[in-house]
């Protein structure tokens, strides 16, 4: 009996340590949940601080629209959108003035090689851009050849491209545009425009005004300034032919685009990083492709 009840005990004794034993990895398991519940929450971080974008005024208008719907979603978060051109905005990145540099052109086309290593590229989208001309101008359409005659002073009446009687007055932007490096690029064959011809802007709503106030004059805007509104005030031109769509974009068709770029020095941080990323995201493609900008999903 004893000898039974000796046994017994050994068996209930061993029983009750592998119950334990049990006990105890069931109780870390739910510790590691516990742990990752806490990571979880970690990522979820309430966002805080302030984003400067500054620079392309191409990329101004989504930026800007985008960063109202940020700041909604990210209350503890300040959005400022500045214009300036692609190359004040690369800069002010690189001296760290700006925590975005947003761009129509590369940073190695604007920067030395050394600083432009220091600033990590984010595409966002792609953008079109239109030679417009003043409504007074009878012509739809221009070759690529004609327009670098006329940018280059070579062509300076309307009448030689088909047009009235009347003098061409050229509205150019400054030479920190990535609009103008873009034009030069896939319009002007990399003819440089000639200096002093006609006036200079530095922005898409300066030459709206310039161009809807003075007769004869010609210039280029981008598609995503091309509200409604605008062209009552300018006319969009042909290119060989083709209009300037997003469609005929996509297509290969069109030639006056490029891609928009939001540069960070180094590696992007939040919040600046969270925004980029809400740039990108799904729930922004229809307010892209309602802004008159591409999504990068459409670019092939």
């Amino acid at each position: 009996m004893r000898k039974k009840g000796f046994k017994s005990l050994i068996v209930t004794l061993a029983v009750v340590l592998i119950t334990g034993v049990f006990a105890g990895c069931g109780g870390n398991t739910g510790g590691d949940s516990s742990q990752g519940n806490t990571t979880k929450d970690d990522s979820k971080k309430e966002l805080s601080g302030s984003i400067t974008l500054a620079g392309s005024t191409a990329l101004q208008p989504l930026a800007e629209e985008i960063g109202k719907s940020f700041q909604q979603k990210n209350p503890k978060v300040t959005v400022n959108v500045q214009g300036g051109g692609s190359g004040t905005g690369l800069n002010l990145a690189l001296e760290g003035t700006a925590n975005i540099g947003n761009s129509d052109v590369t940073a190695e086309s604007k920067l030395d090689a050394d600083k432009a290593k220091q600033l990590v590229d984010h595409q966002v989208c792609a953008i079109g851009f239109a030679v417009v001309v003043n409504p007074s101008v009878k012509v739809d359409n221009l070759t690529k050849d004609q327009i670098q005659k006329i940018f280059t002073g070579e062509i300076t009446n309307w009448k030689d491209v088909g047009g009235d009687d009347m003098k061409i007055n050229v509205i150019n932007r400054t030479k920190s545009s990535g609009t103008r490096a873009t034009f030069k690029d896939t319009v002007m064959g990399g003819k440089d425009e000639k200096e002093g011809l006609g006036t200079t802007q530095d922005s898409n709503g300066n030459v709206e005004n310039a161009i809807k106030t003075t007769e004869g004059s010609i210039s280029y805007l981008a598609l995503s300034y091309l509200t409604d509104s605008v062209k009552a005030n300018v006319k969009a031109l042909k290119i060989e032919g083709v209009e300037a769509t997003s469609e005929n974009i996509t297509a290969k068709k069109y030639p006056f685009w490029s891609y928009e770029h939001m540069y960070t020095k180094g590696e992007a941080k939040d919040p600046e990083k969270a925004f980029i990323d809400y740039v990108l995201s799904d729930e922004n493609t229809e307010t892209i492709k309602k802004l008159g900008y591409i999504p990068m999903s459409e670019m092939k």
